[in-house]
């Protein structure tokens, strides 16, 4: 409970001990100067970010809802229905349009980054991948989380960020309806291959609509 705000926030706690690495200390660091230049009602507000002798502190957004990953999972065969999947990926497309035209990349858009509130208004968290770079300008680094992965990032060749969220963004959609992901493997190494090859197949189950935008972003 923050006494000042008179609400409920949640507090993300990296302990000094884990962030010792300049890499981790830079990316921590990072994360708080893009949140703090964020307003948009599709992405979790950070209140403010308190520093001690053992810790580092970011005050955010209480988002009471649960995530996407959640909401998916109480669902019958994991299938969201069209209106329900409709409403929540416009809003994170919404977020995402707010963030790439402020040159912001989000680099780990997946079904728990991806948050609900009791309105199921959605709200976008996590920006610990996050760089803020020119849209275009190509950089070389491996992150996110495997499944969501663009080819241009498991095949480690330069990217530029915007389009891999886009990526991951037909990732998720292709979730909503079908309650699982596009490509499975046996291990990293064999998802990565899948990933690389694109062979996507769409299950006849999903309305055209949704097919032609998961085809397109991915």
């Amino acid at each position: 409970m923050h006494k000042k705000l008179n609400k409920k926030v949640a507090l993300k706690i990296y302990e000094k001990e884990k962030i010792k690495d300049i890499q981790r200390k830079k990316s921590v660091r990072r994360e708080i100067r893009l949140m703090k230049r964020l307003n948009h009602p599709n992405i979790a507000t950070l209140y403010e970010a308190i520093e001690t002798e053992e810790q580092v502190i970011l005050v955010l957004e209480y988002v009471p809802g649960g995530s996407t990953h959640g909401f998916l999972k109480s669902k019958p065969h994991r299938r969201m229905a069209e209106d329900e999947a409709r409403a929540i990926y416009r809003q994170l497309m919404n977020a995402l349009q707010y963030l790439h035209s402020k040159c912001i990349a989000h680099r780990d858009i997946k079904l728990e980054n991806v948050m609900l509130d009791e309105r199921r208004q959605v709200k976008l968290i996590d920006f610990g991948f996050s760089t803020c770079i020119p849209n275009d300008q190509r950089i070389k680094i491996f992150c996110g989380t495997p499944s969501y992965m663009a080819p241009e990032i498991v095949g480690k060749t330069e990217f530029c960020g915007p389009p891999t969220d886009i990526y991951a963004s037909g990732v998720l959609l292709y979730a909503f309806f079908c309650g699982q992901f596009p490509f499975k493997g046996q291990n990293d190494k064999d998802l990565y291959n899948k990933i690389m090859a694109g062979d996507l197949q769409v299950p006849d189950h999903v309305p055209p609509g949704p097919r032609g935008i998961i085809i397109r972003c991915m």
